[in-house]
């Protein structure tokens, strides 16, 4: 079998749990090719077709459209992986339920357990040298802690060193937006791992008051208000009645809060209820998180800065750092969970150029593989 660095090749990823292609549009700006995807939402499956195989890079990838459980690895693997290996896996078991559901008596009937074994029946067909897994910042609560304790030993049963969970805010990576996730990394344990190999990434951006060494400061979301093309079909937002928009007239500009404008919601009487709700965006700071609901100013501070609407699709996928060209389907609701559920495309760059540098390409260099230089894409602008 050869090596996936040979022939100049690119060192190769697959993407469990794809969503709309974040996770893999970071890879492939960091300068893998990604192989196959893994995602059961069908206008997410459709979005990642019209979008991530357009990207410069990518040789025919392609989208197993359904859930992970109803795949052979070992059949997936053989057919994706000829003559050829596996770098990097990317992705996580679905974390809904990780912020309000208890799964302290969570046994082996436990769906999410289900697709942890999933998960890593996949890594032990792929054997890749690393893999690296996204999840929302509640999978660390003990009450979920029998699913973590799973996930670690499924990681050591597959004969991979797997790392501490680190927390991260997508901020400190030069993303526009308040993002904290839990990513875990795990590494091969026959892979050389360099000592000057730093995990996690040191960050990049920093609060300005705060500079120091050569960070800059936290990126502002200012720039993902500007005008965009007169054809962008996500340029969209929801229609809201006139109460609502008389409302938003009330609430000051550039970040002002639903309580400013007056308007007493009849759920929140007796109490602040949830202050950010209806809220405006500031745009001199990082974004909030954008969630699966970020284009409803109901469940967050999701409306326009200074206009009388919740933000667009558009920018909400700007503030995820998605290119203007990446085009979501489905409609607003579902762009929205698309959206939602992404790594940012920065940060996902970020992290899987570090992983390229110091475990992809040093490890072949280490074994003598022709064709480990590879040149990364640099971050693109919307």
């Amino acid at each position: 079998m050869f090596d996936s660095n040979q022939m100049g090749q690119r060192p190769t990823a697959v993407d469990l749990f794809a969503g709309a292609g974040g996770f893999s549009l970071g890879a492939i700006r960091s300068g893998f090719e990604v192989k196959f995807a893994v995602e059961n939402d069908k206008f997410a499956v459709q979005t990642y077709k019209r979008n991530i195989f357009n990207e410069s890079g990518v040789s025919n990838p392609v989208v197993l459209d359904g859930s992970i459980l109803e795949y052979d690895p070992t059949e997936v693997a053989d057919f994706h992986f000829q003559d050829r290996s596996c770098d990097l896996v990317l992705g996580g078991p679905p974390c809904q339920g990780f912020s309000t559901h208890r799964i302290l008596n969570a046994g082996v009937n436990d769906p999410r357990n289900e697709l942890v074994l999933a998960y890593f029946d996949f890594v032990k067909a792929l054997k890749p040298k690393v893999f690296l897994m996204e999840n929302v910042p509640g999978i660390l609560w003990d009450r979920h802690r029998p699913y973590l304790d799973k996930f670690y030993a499924e990681g050591a049963r597959a004969g991979y060193d797997v790392r501490q969970p680190i927390v991260l805010d997508a901020r400190d990576f030069g993303v526009p937006q308040r993002r904290k996730r839990v990513f875990v990394l795990g590494v091969r344990c026959d892979v050389n791992v360099p000592q000057e190999f730093s995990w996690p990434s040191r960050q990049t951006h920093c609060d300005p008051a705060k500079v120091i060494d050569s960070s800059e400061p936290w990126v502002s979301c200012s720039h993902v208000f500007d005008p965009t093309s007169e054809n962008d079909t996500n340029n969209i937002h929801m229609n809201h009645g006139a109460e609502l928009i008389q409302a938003f007239k009330n609430t000051p500009i550039n970040g002002g809060s639903r309580k400013d404008s007056g308007r007493l919601l009849a759920c929140h009487k007796g109490h602040d209820g949830h202050k950010d709700v209806y809220g405006r965006i500031d745009p001199s700071k990082p974004a909030p998180t954008m969630t699966t609901a970020c284009i409803n100013p109901s469940k967050g501070r999701f409306v326009h800065p200074t206009e009388h609407h919740g933000i667009t699709v558009r920018q909400a996928a700007r503030i995820q750092t998605f290119p203007d060209h990446f085009v979501f389907e489905g409609g607003l609701t579902a762009a929205g969970r698309q959206i939602g559920n992404a790594v940012p495309i920065e940060l996902g760059r970020v992290l899987t150029s570090e992983i390229m540098k110091n475990l992809i390409v040093s490890d072949s260099r280490r074994l003598g593989v022709a064709g480990t230089d590879f040149e990364p894409a640099q971050r693109n602008e919307f």
